[in-house]
Formats: structure tokens, C-alpha cells, sequence
């Protein structure tokens, strides 16, 4: 693992496995890099892997803040800038799906291709009261008292049930993410209103939602492919928020077949 330091002096961990073309994993609210390991073994044979923690997770730092969607784009366009990257696939689950939705509507020609995975384009209506809360939560709480509505959220009950190992990793990557990190990140995407201009997206797109995902459900998820037509699309059977943890294999094979059929690998 190494680190950049962002034109405004975030410190921005990442790592970079693989070879072949640039490939940018982006992870969820609460998560880290760490999280994109069940895809690791099968990417690093087409891609040069670049995995970062989101400012205020894992080991990058956490200014005070509130954060804005753009602040957390910027940080990406300094750390490719800092490694000379020209352009990039990407794959973005949750959180790391508005970064990249984001992203790429400032910079277009820095994407190969894009992956949504369990997230949205719209803000609810009820947006600044819910994380407002969350955001309540943790300061007066903690982080630990975040893990239990937050597993709840991103995984199926059996699968909490029958995976207590993963489950346990999950928890500590929650309850070690900064606060300070966990509620400017929550700001930032409470703001997220980029529906209106995903018909802007042209490089080859897929969309992925856990059919059981109660934080990004599937009816958001189809409401983002009617408006990029092009766009390919799957559900995801048995599985929550976080998709490519409880349901890797087919996570993964949905990941090989978009490259395969848009002869990116």
C-alpha cells in the first residue's frame, strides 16, 4: 500500500495489482479497499488493478467535514494524476458508484467503461433527514453502534447467519472507519443528484443491483438503465447491498462476461 497527497492535502492510500489496462475499484460508505478482495484474483488477469480508500476510510485521512461528491472526484482525478493515469475502467459499488458517476461527468474521457453496482443517481426526498440521523447517530454513539443496522442493510439474514467470519470482517472495517470520514462522506452523498444527465454516458455501461438490496433497491437500479439504453443490466439473486461480497462467483462472472461481450478483454 502507498499513499498520494491530493492538491488539497488528503492523504489517499491505495494499492495497484495486476497488468494490462487501468482498472479503478471504488468502495462503499463504512468500507475500504479491502472490500474489493473476493474480485481481486480474477481482474488482476485482465487489469492493472488500482484499488483506493475513500477519504475518511481505511488509511487515508479524514479532514473535518463536510465533504461534497466533487470533493471525493477531485481526489480521484489527483491520485490518476499522480500516477499518470490517462484513462481507466471502473467499477464503483454504492458509495463508489457516485464517485464514479461523478467523475465521469466532469472528466468523460478518463473512462474506458463504467460499473454501477448498488447505487443510485437520485437523492430521496427524505435524504437530509435520514443521513442527518445517521450522521446523529455516530457522533453521539460511536461508529460500533453503526454495525448492526448497517449489516442489516447490506446483507440477506442467512447470509449473516451462515458467514460469521465475513461478517466479523465487515464489522471491524465499520467500526474502525473515522467518524470524521464516515459523516463528510455522508453529506457528500446525500447530495447526489446526477439522474437527469446519465443519458450524458456513452462509454460501455453496466448496472448490477442485489435483488434483495434495501439501501439501493432494484427499482432505482432500472429507473438508472431506462435512462442509459445502451446500458447492459443484471440482478443479482440472493444478495443485498453488498453485492460482490455475498455473491461473488456471480458478481464476478457478470464482471467477465460485460468485458467479454463489449471486447474489452
Amino acid at each position: 500500500m502507498q499513499t498520494i497527497t491530493t492538491s488539497h492535502g488528503v492523504k489517499i492510500a491505495y494499492s495497484i495489482e495486476g497488468n494490462g489496462p487501468w482498472l479503478t475499484l471504488s468502495h462503499s460508505l463504512a468500507s475500504n479497499m479491502d472490500m474489493w478482495n473476493p474480485q481481486m484474483s480474477i481482474l488482476t488477469e485482465h487489469f492493472k488493478v488500482l484499488r483506493f480508500d475513500t477519504r475518511g476510510h481505511g488509511h487515508s485521512s479524514a479532514p473535518m467535514g463536510p465533504y461534497s461528491l466533487d470533493d471525493l472526484a477531485q481526489d480521484v482525478v489527483d491520485l490518476f494524476n499522480a500516477l499518470g493515469i490517462k484513462q481507466t475502467h471502473w467499477i464503483g459499488l454504492s458509495m463508489g458508484g457516485m464517485i464514479g458517476q461523478t467523475l465521469i461527468l466532469q472528466h468523460p474521457h478518463l473512462f474506458s467503461s463504467l460499473v454501477l453496482a448498488d447505487t443510485t443517481s437520485k437523492r430521496p426526498e427524505n435524504a437530509k433527514e435520514m443521513w442527518g440521523a445517521r450522521i446523529a447517530q455516530a457522533r453521539t454513539r460511536g461508529m460500533p453502534a453503526m454495525v448492526e443496522s448497517t449489516l442489516e442493510r447490506w446483507f440477506c439474514a442467512d447470509f449473516r447467519e451462515l458467514h460469521p467470519e465475513i461478517i466479523q470482517e465487515i464489522t471491524h472495517g465499520i467500526e474502525t472507519t473515522s467518524l470524521n470520514g464516515f459523516c463528510g462522506c455522508c453529506e457528500a452523498i446525500a447530495t447526489i443528484d446526477t439522474f437527469n444527465r446519465l443519458k450524458e454516458i456513452s462509454c460501455p455501461t453496466l448496472i448490477l443491483v442485489g435483488e434483495q438490496d434495501h439501501g439501493t433497491p432494484p427499482e432505482m437500479a432500472h429507473a438508472m438503465k431506462a435512462q442509459m439504453p445502451k446500458a447492459s443490466f443484471q440482478a443479482i439473486p440472493n444478495a443485498g447491498h453488498i453485492s460482490n461480497v455475498e455473491q461473488p462467483k456471480v458478481f464476478n462472472q457478470h464482471l467477465i462476461d460485460f468485458y467479454t461481450q463489449a471486447a474489452l478483454i
